[in-house]
Order: C-alpha cells, then structure tokens, then sequence
C-alpha cells in the first residue's frame, strides 16, 4: 500500500491547511470532506483507491488540523482556501471529488477559479441550490416551515447547532455516535476502532454554525432558494461532472440531487448507488471507488 503522509501548509491568507498525501502515479486527485468530518474520514479511499492517481485530501478552515484564524462568511471562502492551497503545492489540471459539503466546495471553486480542475465529482454532494436550514418545531424536529436566515438563529438553534456543539464541547461520542447511526451509518458501520478516530476527529470542528449558513446560503443555481437568489452560475462549469448518491441517503436527499442534476442542463453524468445512504466510503467502497475510478478513466481516454 502507498504511504500517506499527513501535512500542512500555510496559505497566502495566513491560513495553515492540513492534508493528507498519498503517493502515486502522474493523475492528481484532491478529495475535499464534508461537515462534521476531515481529511481523516477519508482513509478507505486512501487506503484503497489505484495507485495510478496521486491522492490530496484536504482539511477545509475550521477542520480537523487546519486553522481557523478568520471565520468563513460563504463557501466562496473555502473555494479561496482550495485555490491558495492548489499554488502553494503547483497542482493544476487536477479532477476534484467533495463529498457532502465538499461538493459546494468543489462546485464553487470550478466556477471562482477555471483551469485548475479538469474533472468535477460529486458524492452526495449539496445541492447546487444549497442546504437549506430550518427551525425546530416543539417535538425538536425541523420545521419545514421555519427557514432560518441569520447566523444568529443558526447559532441559537435547538434542534440541531446546539445538540452538536455541546457535544464537541464535551467530546460526547455517545451523542455523536447516535447521530451518525441514525442520519449516515444507518447500514453498514466503520470497524470499531476506525469510527473512534472519526468521532475524536468530528470535534476538531471550529466553525459548525458558520458552515450551516454558508450552506443554507449557497446558491448557484438560475432559482431563488428562499433565500438566496441564484445567478446560474453552475452553468459556468463545463468540464466533465459526474454525480452520484445513496438510494437510502437521508442527509442530502433525492429533491436536491434532482436540483443539481437538472441544473446542469444535461452536463452531468448521474449514478445511484443502491442500498447506500450518505456514505458511500463505508455502505459500498468497492462499488464507490469503481464508479468514480470509471468515470475518471473514461474521461482520460477522451483526451
């Protein structure tokens, strides 16, 4: 197995960005994580994926041993970071695959800096019109009806922001663990000492509060999401995507991977992987990494 090295580097902001390094051939790969998770959630791809790639995953700003001196106000700042980081290593012409939260990520840095991705993947990614963030209803569910708009209502939120952050605080695995098991690992589950690190690592997390608005915000779409209005500039991105989600996902759901694929306007290739929910690294690793593998190959060969 190739060796992965954990690093860090400082960025042109003042920013110090942690990633891991996986050695391989001549195709460079940057893997961008997803809320409540880092670079460290994405061991099984490193582990396992063909050594012909050569393999970054990232600690976005606020995450795991990445800084965070100066709170993000958007997902155009972690696109910023991403760019920073990209000069700082001389890596362009790269595919990029963000997973959750890495797919605005990801999306937004194709369109805020054109030319260093060659290749778009999106694995349960957010919607290209967001996630939208709502209210608790008196049962602490969300109420669908009670969009929230402000950070301050975010970080005052009792059906969720608070749960979580006290349990960072408080490095409550316990709490952590029940939600993943209800919302992500609903089937299949990380061998007990590998979901130990990833539950040590959910509370390096700086900015959860910070992260909700930015994605209840995020819109790229040509749509008003309620809150934002779009300025269609997912239609900006014309390098290859290629998306794909869990049958049984219930953090990013069918409606927002049908906003995504329709606006692309026939641009992206769409698969749904069958009995996964909103981890695909650990429900079905093989199948995953065989489509993204795929889709990769595929569009090499096109060149």
């Amino acid at each position: 197995m190739a060796e992965i090295h954990l690093k860090e580097v400082t960025i042109a902001n003042g920013e110090t960005i942690g990633y891991r390094e996986r050695e391989g051939g001549g195709q460079v790969v940057v893997l961008v994580h997803g809320n409540m998770t880092s670079s460290a959630h994405w061991d099984l791809v490193l582990e396992n994926m063909d050594e012909r790639y050569k393999l970054y995953a990232v600690d976005l700003r606020g995450f795991g041993t990445s800084s965070y001196r100066n709170p993000i106000q958007s997902i155009k700042d972690f696109s910023d970071d991403l760019r920073e980081f990209s000069d700082e290593l001389g890596i362009s012409g790269f595919a990029l695959i963000g997973w959750s939260l890495g797919g605005a990520v990801c999306q937004q840095f194709c369109i805020d800096h054109p030319g260093y991705c060659s290749r778009l993947l999106l694995v349960a990614s957010a919607s290209t019109r967001g996630y939208p963030f709502y209210g608790s209803n008196e049962q602490g569910l969300p109420d669908l009806n009670k969009r929230l708009r402000t950070l301050e209502e975010v970080k005052r939120d009792p059906g969720k922001t608070i749960p979580v952050q006290t349990a960072y605080d408080q490095k409550n695995f316990t709490v952590l663990k029940a939600i993943w098991d209800g919302l992500i690992y609903t089937g299949e589950k990380p061998d007990p000492e590998r979901y130990k690190r990833y539950l040590d690592d959910m509370c390096t997390q700086r900015n959860l509060a910070d992260v909700y608005q930015a994605l209840n915000l995020f819109n790229i779409s040509k749509h008003d999401n309620g809150l934002t209005q779009g300025k269609g500039e997912a239609g900006r991105i014309t390098i290859p995507v290629f998306a794909l989600r869990g049958d049984r996902d219930l953090v990013v759901t069918e409606r927002m991977t049908k906003e995504l694929i329709e606006d692309y306007e026939g641009r992206a290739e769409f698969i749904e992987m069958k009995e996964c929910g909103h981890s695909p690294l650990i429900d079905d690793l093989d199948g995953l990494l065989g489509h993204l593998e795929g889709f990769l190959k595929r569009e090499e060969q096109k060149v």
